[in-house]
């Protein structure tokens, strides 16, 4: 997790890292299609019951029952988001939900979309995502003695430290943010602040 609005300096985040709060390795990312922008927030991971009830397991930082949305995107191929109708949720756990979908009534049909990827577009993200969950930080600005980078297209969670892929004239950059590199996140602005190693830059670019 990272630290909030109010406390985001280096030090609390290298007390973070000390407390061993990355313990997995996840990969959060941000696609753009010709009309709309989605961030992936979990995956469908089981079937429940046997009247068509799906377990969602999501990284959007809190226990949540996805109130206020309308509909998840499911990709059922790669890069192909449908969207599927939701008739009800409820809360499993702090990182899962179950979640029923209209038109999965059986067991069967259910576990047809065990495994696939769950999107949302930019305005349903933002609004369910807790702030201090990495996958909070997809589109904000890295930073970097004052020259902005470019925006967060993935986030790459590792044990001791996170990693942010962005994109520079066409060209893949993988920003580390730890306890040396990381200055602050201004979540108001949308903007990480970095200090990065001599010649980082100029090994992608």
């Amino acid at each position: 997790m990272f630290p909030s609005r109010h406390r985001c300096g280096t030090g609390f985040f290298l007390s973070l890292l000390q407390k061993k709060v990355f313990r997995r390795f996840h990969i959060y990312t941000k696609l753009s299609s010709s009309v709309a922008e989605y961030f992936k927030i979990g995956k469908l991971v089981g079937a429940f019951g046997l009247k068509g009830e799906l377990v969602l397991k999501h990284v959007l930082g809190k226990k949540t029952s996805l109130n206020g949305l309308q509909a998840i995107f499911i990709e059922e191929t790669k890069k192909s988001f449908l969207p599927w109708f939701i008739q009800s949720t409820r809360n499993k756990n702090d990182a899962e939900v179950y979640i029923k979908l209209e038109n999965i009534d059986t067991r069967e049909n259910a576990i047809k979309f065990v495994q696939k990827n769950v999107w949302l577009p930019d305005q349903d993200f933002k609004k369910i995502i807790d702030k201090s969950a990495p996958a909070a930080l997809l589109d904000y600005n890295i930073i970097h003695e004052k020259n902005a980078l470019g925006p967060v297209l993935e986030v790459m969670e590792q044990p001791h430290q996170v990693i942010c892929r962005i994109d520079i004239r066409g060209k893949e950059v993988l920003i580390p943010l730890n306890d040396e590199t990381l200055q602050k996140i201004d979540h108001k602005k949308k903007e990480i602040h970095v200090q990065l190693p001599e010649g980082l830059l100029e090994v992608y670019l």
